[in-house]
This record gives structure tokens, C-alpha cells and sequence, in this order.
């Protein structure tokens, strides 16, 4: 027996390798504080906030520029108001089993440790922001050894982010399986998309932190993320069709639909991009 906290981390089950969950986190910095916030979450955040944590074992971020985010659709969408809001995604995983440790760690660290000391960012507004489970993934080649957690280290050029609703009433898991089995291999085929992962985001935990709002009708949606081999500008037109596409089965529609690509990591590139 030891008392060693350490210790006991280390050898605390489960631990295999295995993605069980996520943060995804879409945030609009503040008119006039873009290159601030940028540094601020490149610098501090992203690190202090997450990757140190316990069962967090990958991040990355991701950016839309004004070109990007006139691409969105729907107009009207439940999920970002104005369609553009959040011009930065942030996405990492963590371990099955502890996706529910990690998450309470984020909190405490944000709400009772980092805030206090000032290094929060107030000029921010959180679109879309939820700890979610895993519901699946996946790959175009099927003979390929390519994994879900792999997915963050690949670095990939291009990601589309997808909210399906299957609306009151509706049924969000049978809507997540019909998207692993039949809509993710048809739509991966052929395309330069080489990954689907698909997440049932939660209710954020009580207390919030401070600025974090829930989303509305968290407990029905669907996350989908598509990881594309291009830049998703080249191949918007096949994103384009998912929203009738989706609504052509019945189960559901697409209530946010959103290119982006990669931040340049120790850069401000694209800061002057997004207005």
C-alpha cells in the first residue's frame, strides 16, 4: 500500500489506450481582442486548462476564417447565433473509464484555481462548449491500422463539425448508429475524408465556469466530426448535401454544420483573418 498519490494514479484502472470521451469546446473571442485571446489560449489555456490534466491525452485546435465561416450552414442554426459565432474549436480526448475524472479536474482547475488567480479570458463568448461520451468511429480504409485516437496527432488539414438534432422526442442514439452503419462509410468512400468520430455531448457539470452557458437541448444532440486529407474549401460541395441528406431518413436534421482548419501552432496566423 502506499500513500502516494502518484502512485496510485499510475496504477488506477482502467488505462488502456482507449478514446471514452472529449472536450469540444467552440468559443468567439471578442471584437478587438482576437490576437489577445489567441495568445492567451495558445500560451496558457490550452495547456493549464486541459493537456496537464489527468486522462486527457490529446488536443488540438482549429480555426475558421471569414471565408470559413461564410460556408456554414444552417442560416438559422439552434446552435451558433449568428451561424458564424466561434470562429475557434478546440478539441481533446480522453481515456474511457475516466472521462468523467478528467472533466471534474477541468472544472475544479478553471472554477476554483485559474480564475481566481486571473487567468481566465472574460472577453470571450462559449457557442458550443460540452464534455461528451463516445459513441464511435469510423475510417475510410478499413485496412488500415488508423484508430480513433489517433486522430488529434495526425495533423490533418481540414475538419468539418457537424450538430445533428433528431428533435423533441427523437431518438439520439438510434440517430448516432445510423451515422456509424450506414451514412459515415457511404460518405467516406471516395472522399478526402479519412475519419468520422461521433460524440453524445452532456450537460455541463454544477457549478458552471463562470461564461460557459449550456447548450440548448444538449441531452438529444450529436457531435459529429469529419477529419479530412484536404482543405475542407475543396470539398465543401459533398458537406453541402449532408443537411438533405440527413433530413431525407427522417431521423433527424443538421442544426450546424462548420469547416475549419488547423491553427498554426507559436503563430497569430489567421488572427487577421476572421473579420
Amino acid at each position: 500500500m502506499t500513500n502516494d498519490p502518484y502512485a496510485e494514479m499510475a496504477a488506477h484502472l482502467p488505462n488502456a489506450v482507449t478514446l471514452g470521451g472529449a472536450l469540444i469546446t467552440m468559443v468567439e473571442p471578442h471584437r478587438g481582442h482576437e490576437r489577445a485571446y489567441n495568445r492567451w489560449y495558445e500560451d496558457d489555456h490550452f495547456y493549464s486548462g486541459a493537456m496537464v490534466g489527468p486522462w486527457m491525452f490529446a488536443g488540438r485546435r482549429w480555426v475558421a476564417t471569414r471565408d470559413l465561416q461564410s460556408l456554414r450552414y444552417p442560416a438559422d442554426s439552434p446552435v451558433a447565433q449568428p451561424v458564424t459565432a466561434g470562429c475557434y474549436i478546440s478539441l481533446y480526448w480522453t481515456i474511457e473509464g475516466h472521462h468523467d475524472d478528467a472533466e471534474r479536474w477541468g472544472v475544479i482547475a478553471m472554477r476554483d484555481n485559474l480564475y481566481p488567480q486571473g487567468r481566465g479570458f472574460d472577453e470571450r463568448t462559449h457557442v458550443y462548449t460540452a464534455f461528451s461520451y463516445f459513441a464511435g468511429g469510423v475510417v475510410r480504409d478499413t485496412k488500415s491500422p488508423l484508430r480513433a485516437e489517433h486522430s488529434l496527432d495526425i495533423g490533418y488539414p481540414g475538419l468539418v463539425v457537424q450538430v445533428l438534432d433528431p428533435g423533441e422526442g427523437g431518438d439520439r442514439e438510434a440517430l448516432a448508429r445510423w451515422v456509424l452503419d450506414e451514412f459515415a462509410p457511404g460518405q467516406l468512400a471516395g472522399s478526402p475524408a479519412a475519419q468520422c468520430l461521433v460524440f453524445y455531448p452532456k450537460p455541463l457539470p454544477q457549478p458552471r465556469v463562470a461564461g460557459t452557458p449550456e447548450v440548448a437541448n444538449i441531452e438529444r444532440l450529436v457531435t459529429v466530426l469529419w477529419f479530412l486529407q484536404a482543405d475542407p474549401r475543396s470539398c465543401w460541395a459533398r458537406f453541402e448535401r449532408h443537411g438533405d441528406l440527413v433530413a431525407g431518413v427522417g431521423k433527424g436534421s443538421v442544426a450546424f454544420c462548420a469547416p475549419f482548419v488547423p491553427t498554426v501552432v507559436g503563430t497569430d496566423t489567421y488572427v487577421d483573418e476572421l473579420r
